[in-house]
């Protein structure tokens, strides 16, 4: 009876590892890809808390009309700009002037429109990189990888699929140059494509991702915010 026990003890065992969803990372198509639109920062106040942006072919506040069918976390209130500042977590803008408080120093900000959905608009014009602020410069001349999403947390239906995105300056990624490699938990990617992914099979509870921008002999590029790393939590 006890051996009969045990061998049924190991099967449940093994028919629980086996229904262990396994982390995948897809690269997400369907969206609309916004070719034309441009940002632009006009100007700040002089205590850098008002930020004027220009916004051409593009809506802010309108919800983004995308091809794929499944659900991902989107903001209701519809495409923004987000606002990195120093490789912190972003901030979401939804109108083209917002006050945004500095930390002292010296900061340097990307800001770049996000669809609905926020996933960035990857174009060479949709962006802004600059530095602000009294302090050390930094050469904005080298490659940088900027983390954007996941971000916060999760619940729900939005646990099943989350999207990765990441925006490149200065640099770009393919099979035979730079790549980022993503880290999720214990699961490693090498994604030589700068475009946005699903994550999916990920386990309730606090997530772990690593971002990490790459030589093309798969080494650490020496700039700043590189590694980036975050904790998310699904529930």
């Amino acid at each position: 009876m006890k051996k009969i026990i045990f061998i049924i003890l190991i099967l449940l065992a093994f028919i629980s590892c086996n229904n262990v969803e396994k982390i995948s990372l897809t690269k997400l198509q369907g969206s609309p890809d916004y070719d034309e639109a441009k940002l632009t920062l006009n100007g700040l106040n002089e205590n850098n808390n008002e930020f004027n942006f220009e916004v051409d072919n593009y809506e802010l506040g309108i919800q983004t009309e995308s091809e794929f069918k499944f659900k991902l976390a989107n903001s209701a209130k519809g495409q923004h700009i987000h606002f990195i500042e120093n490789n912190g977590p972003y901030s979401a803008h939804y109108t083209n002037k917002f006050e945004k408080k500095l930390k002292d120093g010296n900061n340097v900000i990307l800001a770049f429109l996000s669809r609905s959905h926020h996933e960035s608009v990857k174009n060479p014009n949709a962006y802004v990189f600059t530095q602000i602020g009294e302090g050390d410069k930094i050469d904005l001349e080298k490659q940088f990888l900027f983390y954007s999403r996941p971000k916060g947390t999760y619940t729900g239906e939005d646990t099943e699929r989350l999207l990765l995105d990441f925006y490149l300056v200065n640099t770009s990624i393919s099979s035979d140059g730079n790549k980022v490699r993503v880290t999720i938990q214990d699961s490693e990617f090498l994604v030589d494509e700068w475009a946005p992914y699903i994550i999916e099979g990920l386990p309730k509870g606090e997530i772990s991702i690593k971002l990490e921008l790459l030589n093309s002999n798969g080494e650490l590029i020496e700039t700043p915010f590189n590694p980036s790393i975050r904790k998310i939590i699904l529930k």
